[in-house]
C-alpha cells in the first residue's frame, strides 16, 4: 500500500515540479511520476540531512516531507534543464 501511495504522491509532486519549472507540456504522466519519485529520493539523501524533514519513500507523508520532496523534484528538473537547454530557466 505504501508503494502505491508513493507512486501517486510522486506523480503529484512531479506534476507540480513540472508546472513550477514550466515543463508540463513536454512531459507525460509517466515522466511526472519518475521525476517525483527520483526527486523524493534525491531529497531524502541530500536535502533531509541539511534541512530536516521526512522522506515520502519511507512512508512519511507529512507536510515537511512533501515540501522537501517537491524541492528535490524542482532541483532535478533544473539539472535536466541545464543539460538539455543550457539554461536553468
Amino acid at each position: 500500500m505504501t508503494l502505491i501511495l508513493a507512486i501517486i504522491v510522486g506523480g503529484i509532486i512531479g506534476w507540480l515540479a513540472s508546472i513550477i519549472m514550466r515543463r508540463d507540456a513536454q512531459q507525460g504522466i509517466i515522466l511526472n511520476i519518475v521525476v517525483g519519485i527520483v526527486g523524493a529520493v534525491l531529497a531524502g539523501f541530500l536535502l533531509n540531512p541539511l534541512i530536516g524533514g521526512g522522506n515520502i519513500m519511507n512512508g512519511d507523508f507529512s507536510l515537511s516531507s512533501l515540501l522537501v520532496s517537491l524541492l528535490g523534484a524542482v532541483i532535478l528538473l533544473a539539472i535536466v534543464n541545464l543539460f538539455t537547454r543550457r539554461s536553468v530557466r
